[in-house]
């Protein structure tokens, strides 16, 4: 700023009061400005901790899903060869199954133990049978294919099982097929489903016969 020049026939002490005020006045505006600068930097700052911030946490996101990929690449790495395993099981199992009649026989006996070897080997790698026969029907892990009437149970309970289903570690590599219970039917009811289909045989009977 520009100091006001002193006038000359100015008493002494009226110009020192002048120049006391102007330079007051000069830090003043050198402490504004200084303030305005400090708090333009602190501005920038805050900004870039910000966006360091957000920065860090994305990059800790994005590594947390490297891991988790990583880690499901590694638990159901063997996913594909086990499922192509399953049917070998199932021929087994089947084996097992037309060989009952005449369980002591050589090859009966060479097929149970085969079978078993490879469950127990396929259990290390995390496969495990899903159980049926007697459990509640959840259609999570069983596949409705039929209702049986079954008066020893409970309705929608799982009477059969038609084909077994398989967890690889905790995701469901193939649901079971089942039968699902059902209360078995009055004599009532039987009566009346058996009395409908006959109105409706008679009736399709006369429109035929009216054509």
């Amino acid at each position: 700023m520009k100091k006001r020049e002193p006038i000359d026939n100015a008493p002494e002490e009226d110009r020192d009061e002048e120049l006391v005020v102007a330079e007051e006045r000069e830090e003043k505006t050198s402490e504004e400005a200084a303030e305005q600068r400090l708090s333009a930097d602190a501005e920038a700052l805050q900004e870039l901790n910000n966006k360091y911030l957000r920065l860090y946490a994305e990059f800790d996101n994005y590594k947390k899903r490297v891991n988790k990929d990583k880690e499901e690449l590694v638990r159901y790495g063997n996913e594909s060869l086990l499922y192509a395993l399953l049917p070998a099981i199932d021929n087994l199992e089947l084996a097992l199954k037309h060989g009952a009649c005449d369980p002591k026989t050589g090859v009966v006996q060479g097929v149970e133990i085969t079978l078993k070897e490879l469950q127990r080997t396929l259990e290390k790698f995390g496969l495990t049978r899903i159980g049926a026969v007697g459990k509640k029907f959840d259609p999570a892990v069983h596949h409705a294919m039929t209702q049986v009437e079954r008066a020893d149970m409970k309705e929608k309970m799982v009477a059969e099982e038609l084909r077994a289903g398989y967890r690889y570690h905790d995701k469901v590599l193939r649901p079971s097929l089942v039968a699902v219970s059902v209360k078995p039917k009055t004599t009532a009811e039987a009566e009346g489903e058996d009395s409908t289909q006959k109105a409706q045989y008679n009736t399709e009977e006369n429109i035929e016969e009216e054509q």
